[in-house]
């Protein structure tokens, strides 16, 4: 058990410490609020996408792809997307929060944490698996992301917006281009091994060490962004907002996800694997990603709320996830 909450430590608690550097370095003055926009716009159009395609281009064979074991990944997720939508609008009349707040339930840390943990649970096959769901799950995340804040933004008016917003939000949104440049890079890999031609990316050596680099200042460099824009005193303010998005995110999500698998496992479906669960333990019981403050910041959204629930999540994930692994390893799935 130790050895499970030191895991979900050290997995969670580094973003934390980031966002605290943010924080600090803006309150001693190194950061102004031009900056922070600008870094913003910055992690959004360029080094989130950067990291979302160097993702899905890592990923070693769509040929082996197990898509009963994708396809309950994309429904539970479009399951609590409409849910999602149900109980934002039960719970305020804000368009700018329940944007947030929908967007929060459904759009995990999959790219930082979700992988990571997958092979950390599971070693090479989890690994695998995880990446093979990032194909899927991950611009999933984001065309119902960019739904949700089309339709519930601090301008809307009960939700009301047009079908072209929507579609022109998903078709400009560069963090959904990086994701389908990926897949089509790597269906062209695909064929290149088919042809027995022995090209790859890795080959234009320059080009592909420049997106190595790009992608890795993605994460310090959000999280210190987002610390930046962080402030203590909106919690008394959004207490409401954030205890709901942070129960939801961090118990609600995870334990709907991850119970019906389970029960499908032990009834109708005995080949899912331990690998295969530590993927969906990437899925649903990570806290809310980095990406999303950004997003709603750029989609007019309630960013302040957006940024609370990646910081305070993020916090409750660290007990959350050591009881989620706790709990398969006591019933022989870990």
């Amino acid at each position: 058990m130790t050895d499970a909450f030191i895991f979900a430590a050290n997995a969670v608690l580094p973003i934390v410490c980031m966002i605290a550097l943010g924080y600090l370095l803006k309150r001693v003055g190194m950061f102004s609020t031009e900056f922070l926009n600008v870094g913003n716009k910055l992690t959004f159009r360029v080094l989130i996408p950067a990291l979302l395609y160097y993702n899905i281009y890592g990923i070693s064979s769509l040929r082996d792809i197990d898509f009963m074991f994708v396809l309950y990944g994309v429904a539970a997720v479009l399951v609590i997307f409409f849910l999602a939508v149900a109980v934002s609008c039960a719970f305020t009349k804000d368009g700018g929060k329940r944007g947030s707040l929908i967007q929060a339930m459904v759009r995990s840390n999959y790219a930082i944490i979700g992988l990571p943990l997958a092979e950390s649970l599971f070693g090479a096959q989890g690994a695998a698996a995880a990446g093979v769901m990032s194909a899927f799950c991950v611009p999933l995340f984001n065309i119902l992301s960019v739904i949700a804040l089309s339709v519930f933004h601090k301008g809307s008016q009960r939700g009301k917006t047009g079908i072209g917003r929507i579609l022109l939000g998903i078709i400009k949104n560069p963090l959904i281009i990086a994701t389908l440049l990926g897949i089509v890079t790597l269906g062209i890999r695909e064929l290149l091994v088919m042809g027995n031609i022995d090209f790859r990316l890795r080959d234009i050596g320059f080009l592909y060490k420049s997106l190595e680099s790009v992608k890795s200042a993605c994460t310090p460099f959000a999280l210190i962004v987002l610390g930046g824009r962080f402030e203590f005193s909106a919690v008394s303010r959004l207490w409401r907002e954030i205890l709901f998005g942070t129960l939801m995110r961090t118990i609600a999500v995870p334990v709907m996800g991850l119970s019906a698998a389970y029960l499908l496992h032990k009834t109708v479906w005995p080949e899912l694997s331990g690998a295969h669960f530590a993927t969906y333990m990437g899925v649903f019981a990570t806290p809310v990603a980095v990406a999303s403050a950004i997003m709603a910041k750029e989609m007019d959204a309630d960013d302040e709320l957006s940024g609370q629930l990646v910081v305070w999540t993020s916090l409750a994930s660290t007990v959350t996830i050591f009881v989620y692994v706790t709990i398969f390893r006591a019933i022989g799935i870990f």
